[in-house]
């Protein structure tokens, strides 16, 4: 199934993997596959180190979508014990929008800020989500 909004081109799987073996390199990432798998992929994985997290965060993941045509998804999830905390940067079409947007949490669906991320080639903006998420990691020890 394809997102609305999204080109459903292919997925870019060289840039992906590209960015997976950049992404092994940064501290709170622990591991990468593709899922469903890599012969097969509909998106890159990245695990994240849970021992980076205070309580409640038990477990946090990166799932990321680059196509071909250079639109892209990158999900943020946080497993929580008290629930989840989700957000998602995006490059596609939508009506209303710049196509770089992201979507805040709780709900990862609410207003779209461009000014959120920039519309860098693909190592330079999954670092800068990953920066982003360490911010939320040093903020989160602050409470």
């Amino acid at each position: 199934m394809t997102d609305p909004g999204f080109s459903g081109g292919p997925l870019d799987v060289a840039t992906l993997e590209v960015m997976a073996r950049r992404a092994v390199g940064h501290r709170l990432v622990s591991a990468w596959a593709f899922q469903s798998d890599a012969m097969s992929p509909r998106r890159l994985q990245l695990r994240l180190d849970a021992t980076q997290y205070p309580e409640p965060v038990r477990a946090a993941k990166l799932d990321a979508r680059w196509f071909e045509d250079g639109d892209y998804s990158i999900h943020y999830l946080e497993r929580r014990d008290d629930g989840t905390w989700q957000c998602h940067w995006d490059r596609h079409p939508k009506p209303g929008t710049e196509p770089v947007h992201f979507h805040p949490s709780p709900s990862a669906s609410g207003d779209v800020d461009p000014s959120e991320i920039d519309a860098n080639p693909h190592l330079g903006i999954l670092f800068e989500v990953l920066d982003r998420i360490e911010e939320r990691v040093t903020t989160l020890y602050e409470k």
